[in-house]
Order: C-alpha cells, then sequence, then structure tokens
C-alpha cells in the first residue's frame, strides 16, 4: 500500500521559488570584483536567475548540457546556480587556482558548452581560449561598459547584456529529480581529476540535513558568511541551505585576506562563518595585531582539513566564537560529520569539551560511516580502534563522471582514503589520510596529532608533517614549519616544546623551516609536493 501525499521532485528550482515567495526581501549582500559592496534580494535573485534560464535556452543548450564557471562567490554566480540547474543544465564549477593546463583538461572532459567567468580571470581565460575544444560562448560576469574593447576572444559577451533583456517569467522545467545538477571535480592529487556528479535530489537532501540544528543550524535569523568558495563542493552547500532558509548571505568576493573579511562580517553582522583552517589563520593574525574583536560574530564552522586545537582555543575563548568542526568531502557532497556537544557533554569541564571538540564529530543524517581493518572486517567503536573510514548515504557518490576510475565502493561503501577511530558516542576523529600516516617501528604515528601540537607554539604559522625513510624504524616524522613573521624559534626550542604533550617515538626528529608549504586549490596542504621539494633532505640521525 503507498502512502496518500502528493508527489513533487525535489528540483533545486523548488528553493530558488520558495525563497522568493517566503523570505524574498532576504538580503544577498557581494563584495564585488569591482571593490564596491553590492545588495540584492532573494526576489531579485530569482528574478534573475529565471533571466538566466531564458538566457540559456537562447543558446539551444540541450538538457543537461554542461555550463561552466570560474568565479567567486558573488551574487552572479548565485543566479547561474539557480539559473543553470534549474532549467535542468548542469552548473560545472571551475577551480580558478588550478594550473590553466588542468582547467582546460576539465573543462574538455566536462564537454563544457558555456563558460561564465569573473573579469578577474580573463588571463585564465585568455591562456585556455584556445584548449577548450567544446566550449562554444563565453560570458563574462560584468556590465556591458566593463568589458574590454579587444580581449582576444571572438563572441565575447558581458553577463549583463546577455542576460539583462530577458524576460522575467519562466516556467521551470519539470524532470526527474535523479537528473544531475552540477558538478565538481576532485584536486586531482594522483593522476587526472575525476568529477563528482551530484543530482537535484542529494543536493535537496543535503541542503535539508546540513541546515539541522546539530549540523550547521541555519535560519532566517542568521547572516552567513560563506568565505569557503562557491567552486569547491558548492561550497558546502551553504547556497542551497541558505535559500531553503531565509538567512542572509554575505559574499567576499575576491577579497580573501584577513582584514577583508574581518571587516566584512562586522559590517554585515554575520553570525555564521565557514571556511578552511588556513583563512582563519590569516583573519585571527590581523585582529591579533590590531587588537579587534567581534560583535556579532557566534559560531564558525572549519573543514577542509582538521582544525589545530589553538584556533578553537582562540575563537572560543578569546572571541567567543564556538567552533564547529566538520568534515567531508567532494565525493560526499560535501557533509559528512559536524561536532556539535551532546546534552551529556554541557556539564563537562573545558578541557574536557575540548577533547571532544578536536574530533571531526558526529555524522548527520544521511551519512552512515564505519571503519575496517586491512582485512575489510568492521572495527568497533571504542575511540581507540582504528582503521580505514568507509561511508555512505544518499548525496555520497556511486560512480564518478564518465565512470573513471572505475566502480570506487567496496560492498555499496565509499572508501574515503582517511584513516579515523569513532567513539561509543558515534564521534569520529581523523588521524590521518591513509597516504600520510606514518609507521615507525611498526607503530602508526598521526601526522595530525605531531601538526597540531606545533601549531600550539606562539611562533608558528603553519605546520606540516610528514614521514622519511629510515633504515631501521622504516620512517620517522618530520615539521615543516613556517614562522610566523616577526617571530622566532630555533629547532630545540620546537622539538623541547613537544615534551610532555605526546609519546617520546611520537616526536619529530627534525624541525624544517620553510618560507611557505604547499596549499592545494581548496587550501588544503599538498604533502606531495612538500615531499618533492624536501627530496635531498636527510634525517640528522642518519
Amino acid at each position: 500500500m503507498l502512502g496518500l501525499m502528493q508527489s513533487q521532485q525535489l528540483l533545486i528550482s523548488t528553493l530558488i521559488d520558495f525563497a522568493e515567495r517566503h523570505h524574498g526581501e532576504g538580503e544577498v549582500v557581494s563584495r564585488r570584483v569591482e571593490g564596491d559592496i553590492h545588495r540584492t534580494t532573494y526576489k531579485e535573485i530569482a528574478v534573475r536567475a529565471r533571466k538566466v534560464a531564458h538566457a540559456l535556452d537562447g543558446l539551444n543548450l540541450a538538457f543537461s548540457d554542461r555550463v561552466a564557471t570560474l568565479a567567486w562567490n558573488g551574487y552572479r554566480h548565485l543566479e547561474l546556480y539557480f539559473g543553470v540547474s534549474g532549467s535542468g543544465r548542469v552548473l560545472h564549477t571551475l577551480n580558478p587556482r588550478l594550473h590553466p593546463d588542468q582547467i582546460a583538461w576539465i573543462a574538455n572532459h566536462a564537454e563544457d558548452q558555456v563558460l561564465c567567468f569573473d573579469m578577474t580571470f580573463l588571463p585564465i581565460i585568455k591562456a585556455v581560449y584556445s584548449r577548450c575544444t567544446t566550449v562554444k560562448h563565453w560570458i563574462a560576469l560584468c556590465d556591458a561598459d566593463k568589458l574590454p574593447a579587444d580581449t582576444g576572444i571572438p563572441g565575447l559577451q558581458s553577463y549583463e547584456a546577455w542576460m539583462g533583456k530577458q524576460p522575467e517569467q519562466y516556467t521551470w522545467p519539470e524532470f526527474d529529480e535523479n537528473s544531475a545538477s552540477s558538478m565538481c571535480y576532485t584536486s586531482g592529487t594522483t593522476g587526472n581529476p575525476k568529477a563528482a556528479l551530484y543530482s537535484h535530489r542529494s543536493t535537496i537532501l543535503h541542503a535539508f540535513s546540513g541546515a539541522l540544528p546539530d549540523a550547521l543550524n541555519m535560519s532566517a535569523r542568521d547572516s552567513v558568511l560563506p568565505v569557503v568558495p562557491m567552486f569547491h563542493v558548492n561550497a558546502w552547500g551553504l547556497p542551497y541551505s541558505a535559500a531553503m532558509t531565509g538567512a542572509k548571505l554575505v559574499f567576499p568576493g575576491p577579497a580573501m585576506d584577513g582584514k577583508s573579511i574581518f571587516e566584512l562580517i562586522e559590517s554585515e553582522k554575520v553570525s555564521f562563518a565557514a571556511g578552511v583552517p588556513t583563512v582563519w589563520q590569516m583573519m585571527l593574525a590581523h585582529m591579533q595585531s590590531a587588537n579587534l574583536k567581534f560583535s556579532t560574530l557566534k559560531r564558525t564552522v572549519i573543514g577542509g582539513s582538521a582544525c589545530p586545537p589553538a584556533m578553537i582555543t582562540a575563537f572560543n575563548d578569546v572571541y567567543g566564537v564556538e567552533v564547529l568542526h566538520a568534515w567531508g568531502m567532494t565525493e560526499m557532497s560535501p557533509l559528512g560529520t559536524v561536532c556539535t556537544l551532546k546534552n551529556k557533554h554541557l556539564p563537562l569541564s573545558p578541557e574536557d569539551k575540548m577533547k571532544v571538540r578536536l574530533k571531526q564529530g558526529r555524522g548527520i543524517y544521511g551519512v552512515d560511516m564505519k571503519i575496517v581493518d586491512d582485512a575489510g572486517k568492521e572495527l568497533p567503536w571504542d575511540g581507540k580502534a582504528y582503521g580505514d573510514l568507509l561511508v555512505k548515504g544518499p548525496w555520497i557518490i556511486s560512480e564518478y563522471f564518465k565512470g573513471e576510475g572505475g566502480s570506487p565502493l567496496v560492498d555499496g561503501w565509499f572508501p574515503t582514503g582517511d584513516v579515523a577511530t569513532i567513539d561509543p558516542d558515534g564521534y569520529m576523529q581523523i588521524t590521518d589520510r591513509s597516504k600520510d600516516v606514518i609507521k615507525s617501528g611498526g607503530e602508526w604515528i598521526s601526522s595530525i596529532d605531531v601538526e597540531n601540537i606545533a601549531m600550539a607554539h606562539p611562533a608558528v604559522a603553519m605546520a606540516a608533517c610528514i614521514g622519511m625513510k629510515h633504515p631501521k624504524w622504516d620512517e620517522r616524522p618530520i615539521i615543516a614549519v613556517v614562522k610566523k613573521p616577526g617571530s622566532e624559534v630555533s629547532r630545540e626550542e620546537l622539538l623541547a616544546f613537544y615534551e610532555g604533550k605526546t609519546a617520546k617515538w611520537q616526536v619529530p626528529d627534525d624541525v624544517v623551516f620553510v618560507d611557505a608549504i604547499p596549499l592545494g586549490g581548496t587550501g588544503k596542504m599538498q604533502k606531495s609536493k612538500l615531499r618533492e621539494l624536501l627530496k635531498d633532505y636527510r634525517l640528522p640521525s642518519l
């Protein structure tokens, strides 16, 4: 017997329709490439998204054709989020931090038909234009009078001229909710990047679950700053959850430095912000140097890589901001876990609460997880056993676009490549990436633990731990360190800093001071490149 409920496909177009009807006056604020602050509303975003859909129809694009973006976080990018997917096409967000060779390869692999870009990225477009063989239409996200006379790109149109005169009314097409809505390529740390292809259904379900109180806790009372880029896994789903809940959206555009982010938080009364640790490091450094405080920011979600304990302490104890440690992947849309406390944790001491907050958190509804040993046997949730982390759920990948790499699943579960523990309360903690775990004398050393201790030193701006080959112990850890400007710390001082904080055999054998640690396009440390830079390094004991 079937239920007697109305049937409606879960489509992204329903989000912007809902936002227009129920909180159309809700604000969307953007710092533009031009440098000014632009203000609009969900109602106007909805109108202009429909114009985008008309304009795409005018290009005679087929259903599921790919429309690429190379753009910062801003209102025009948001209009494309809804206009492209709502019209039945697939939004493909390109990462401008990649090398032009990679961008061209990805655009061709995706078979992009249209490429919309911010003028900041015109040099990249010029570098890839002749190599993007499938792109037929190039759209510059600017006003008509801001389009240079000679760009070297035949047929280039300004976004406002292209969509501005289109009708305001548009009937969104109805189709299967399992149809593709958007796509995002992995960072490609090994081999060529592979694409996760999201559906309308998976995106809507992810937006629902991401907005829940024990996840990101988004509401119409929030002013939300997605520092995480819209070109990286749909800005962690925040644009969709914001449209669903009526939260004010504040977009930083290209100004990602600590000073600009802090000023935007203050001027727009931001209550909730999201980004990777490297962004917050810059902002906290700016605040500390100028002796600044937040007036409205209440919580921040930090993901992309493990959040150092010193950062959680600074946000919580110095600035009164709750840190939500989160974890996920491109292949997971991306949210998997968020670290919110249970009622049983509230009476705990600050020290014991910190032990919980350092974990990546509990699975949100829609994500199941388990840890297994090398033989694939499931391990207990005791907070001690650690193994390979596997996940499954309605917004987790089943295979990559075009079947690249074959089926990634193991008995229906997706192997994340992370090594983790899960405690009896369901809190998961990443101990390492499987490729970064250091095995020394038959024992495992977590590079994340080694990095976190170094990051707690007041002179350390960034730290990365890697294993070096050792004839006796197989591998030994070393720590590569970037010092804070104007600060000094010696090798001996930093190694002494580890005393009493970890077992002696887990203390790194050496400290290597570097000017910078290689970062990937999403702000994560690229240890493979760090290993390449240090390929001639030899441990001091050898």
